[in-house]
């Protein structure tokens, strides 16, 4: 089974800088999400974070957030990889943007990629914890989804 990068107890007491915390969190978000851990992946949300994906109701509270991420994997969705290119941060807040990348299976069995961007929200609360997730997919992503 797929043990995270970071315990919560180790994220405690971590001497390592907010940004190496938050790009380590948001790859053990995506090993999570990838071998079907989606419970590990929503306990990195706070008790009431939102998950907001396209074309989806906004799942708010861990529990609904594990829900959302189980249908995105059932839609087809796999192979998450998250490519962190900024975090800014002040006092117990920070904010986390990149690009993304996922595999799709249409219903023909075939996969084709999918791409774009995100914004994360953290808080530390006691840990670094997801407060808000949204993204958004490429314009040309948009495109072959529809072929």
């Amino acid at each position: 089974m797929y043990q995270p990068h970071t315990s919560f107890e180790a994220n405690l007491r971590s001497p390592r800088d907010v940004e190496s915390q938050i790009r380590d969190t948001s790859q053990d978000f995506a090993m999570a999400f990838n071998t079907g851990n989606f419970d590990q992946a929503a306990a990195l949300f706070a008790k009431d974070g939102v998950l907001m994906a396209p074309r989806h109701e906004t799942a708010q509270g861990q529990k609904q957030v594990e829900r959302l991420l189980r249908q995105l994997s059932d839609a087809g969705y796999s192979d998450l990889r998250l490519e962190t290119s900024r975090v800014e941060h002040s006092g117990d807040m920070a904010m986390e943007v990149g690009r993304f990348t996922v595999s799709l299976r249409r219903a023909d069995g075939s996969t084709f990629p999918e791409a774009g961007n995100y914004v994360k929200v953290w808080r530390r609360l006691g840990a670094w914890l997801i407060i808000g997730d949204c993204w958004t997919r490429t314009a040309e992503t948009v495109a072959n989804r529809a072929a």
